[in-house]
């Protein structure tokens, strides 16, 4: 079961490359100032849904395949965010973390087209670097699902 707060099908075009539908993941521990998902931070909100039957809905309404699991903070429930990716083999996936690099799993790495890195900072803020929203943080491009390269 993932705790999640919602799924947005609506297409960013600010959350990873291309026009992607949006996973909010429920439940954050790092409580950003300046954050704009505080809605997501309580790890008892949102609602619990099977990862099968939340593959299935992602599947069904994201037409165009491109994924990006943000929040709240995704690694918080590892072993079901794997457990969805799986289920979503053939999907362009990237996850917005605010671990960072050297504390992501390798295997994790080896399942994502792109995952950025590293907990938003105000004071370092940015609107000129794509898909992040502070310079301390790094997007990062899977060439092969398992060679990591800095986009910055």
């Amino acid at each position: 079961m993932l705790r999640i707060h919602s799924v947005d099908y609506r297409g960013s075009f600010v959350d990873g490359p291309g026009i992607r539908s949006l996973l909010f993941t429920q439940g954050c521990n790092r409580h950003c100032i300046g954050c704009h998902n505080k809605s997501t931070w309580d790890p008892s909100g949102g609602y619990e849904i099977s990862v099968k039957e939340l593959a299935e809905e992602i599947k069904s309404n994201c037409v165009n395949r491109k994924l990006t699991i943000t929040g709240g903070e995704p690694l918080l429930q590892y072993d079901d965010l794997i457990a969805l990716i799986m289920e979503l083999n053939g999907f362009d996936i990237c996850i917005y973390t605010g671990f960072e690099e050297d504390e992501i799993p390798d295997h994790l790495f080896k399942l994502v087209d792109y995952i950025k890195v590293g907990p938003y900072n105000a004071d370092l803020r940015t609107t000129i670097e794509p898909y992040i929203g502070s310079t301390n943080q790094k997007f990062i491009r899977n060439l092969r699902k398992n060679e990591k390269e800095s986009c910055q």
